[in-house]
């Protein structure tokens, strides 16, 4: 198993404070930046759940006024965070405070772009396209799975072509993420499911990216160790603080890993199915993840192996094949045991839709780092035995 020791590779990662009540640094770190008048990014749901409300009222109490963007959708959308920009600087904000999941902490630095840019969100596509800094932006992650208070990665549908774009630049890493497990216990079985699994997701396409290293592997295997051991614990206690923090953690050495490592196919077919579908990219993602491992397998025995013995698979004795069975077997009932069940044709995706969603999946830059060189017929295969 190549361990990369001698190849060049960098590691980013924003300022963080894990644990409980870090959310309430909130209006301490605002002060540091210099803020004054914050747009809070957040949703409908965060709302009603009280946490952005809680958030606001720490700003508040310490003079930074809120200006409240809360038109999100799951998947953000491009006319959203223009949206969002001009709410920005029509109001003179100086800063972002946002308060979610991976759709708002996405949108959020979308927003953080186009307000310093006055570009629109789709010219940045791609790698390092950000080329002005964006204004101070706080995220406050109220799931444990996307990592986007982390990561270098922001992911925004593209409304016209209906397909997710990904932007991916230093440039949309937060200043300072305040991860507080405490956020955590009102999401409800399936969320906890869904974001779950896609942190498994970032573990294993960053572990066999060409891009790893030694730092990236591991975050890599910590967050498939704490996935494994306390996902579905988590879902079965949702108010167990303690149970939440560790898929917290988990979600912190996911992003860590797959933001300098990148990803893989499973999340390039994830992106166009969110997109073209409005499919929830977790769900996507957990559906995907063993197709495209049985894929990949031979490009990496080894390493897939390692994922398969942190998963808890036995494979001492086995032939090679046995090996490689009972770990995609172990990774499809996992996803199932937590809830994920099904098939892509039981979201709407039929066979005349492979050869478009392939197409788009195919051009996504997470397909650069998959360990095996993709065709877009190879994707519509997957694709295909995902139905």
């Amino acid at each position: 198993m190549a361990d990369n020791m001698t190849a060049l590779r960098k590691f980013v990662a924003p300022e963080f404070v894990f644990g409980m009540g870090s959310r309430k640094l909130t209006a301490r770190y605002a002060k540091l930046y210099g803020a004054h008048r914050a747009l809070l990014v957040t949703d409908p749901g965060l709302m009603a759940a009280g946490w952005a409300g809680e958030v606001e009222a720490i700003l508040d109490h310490e003079g930074i006024q809120c200006i409240r963007f809360a038109e999100i959708s799951p998947n953000p959308r491009d006319y959203e965070v223009m949206k969002g920009a001009a709410v920005f600087l029509e109001n003179r904000c100086d800063a972002i405070v946002c308060v979610g999941g991976g759709s708002v902490m996405d949108c959020a630095k979308g927003i953080g772009v186009v307000s310093a840019s006055g570009q629109p969100i789709l010219d940045f596509e791609g790698i390092d396209q950000v080329t002005r800094p964006a204004p101070p932006l706080i995220c406050v992650p109220t799931t444990a799975g996307t990592s986007a208070d982390v990561s270098q990665f922001a992911i925004i549908t593209n409304t016209e072509e209906q397909v997710k774009i990904a932007i991916i630049s230093k440039a949309v890493v937060p200043d300072i993420a305040l991860i507080d497990p405490e956020t955590l216990v009102t999401k409800d079985a399936y969320l906890t499911a869904c974001t779950g699994m896609d942190a498994l997701v970032h573990a294993v396409e960053a572990f066999v990216s060409v891009a790893h290293s030694p730092i990236t592997d591991l975050h890599a295997l910590e967050a498939i160790r704490l996935i494994r051991e306390n996902l579905h614990a988590s879902i079965a206690e949702p108010h167990d603080v303690e149970l939440r923090g560790r898929v917290m953690l988990a979600s912190l050495h996911a992003g860590l890993a797959f933001s300098n490592a990148s990803l893989g196919a499973v999340h390039a077919m994830a992106h166009s199915l969110g997109g073209y579908k409005d499919l929830p990219h977790g769900e996507c993602n957990a559906l995907l993840l063993h197709h495209v491992m049985a894929f990949n397998f031979d490009a990496e025995p080894e390493r897939f192996t390692r994922i398969g013995e942190v998963m808890g698979v036995d494979v001492r004795g086995m032939t090679a094949e046995t090996r490689r069975q009972k770990i995609l077997g172990a990774v499809a009932e996992f996803r199932c045991e937590a809830g994920v069940v099904g098939t892509l044709g039981d979201r709407r995706i039929r066979a005349d839709d492979v050869v478009a969603l392939a197409r788009k999946a195919v051009v996504d830059p997470c397909m650069v780092t998959n360990p095996r060189r993709v065709k877009a017929t190879d994707i519509q295969a997957i694709y295909e035995e995902a139905l």
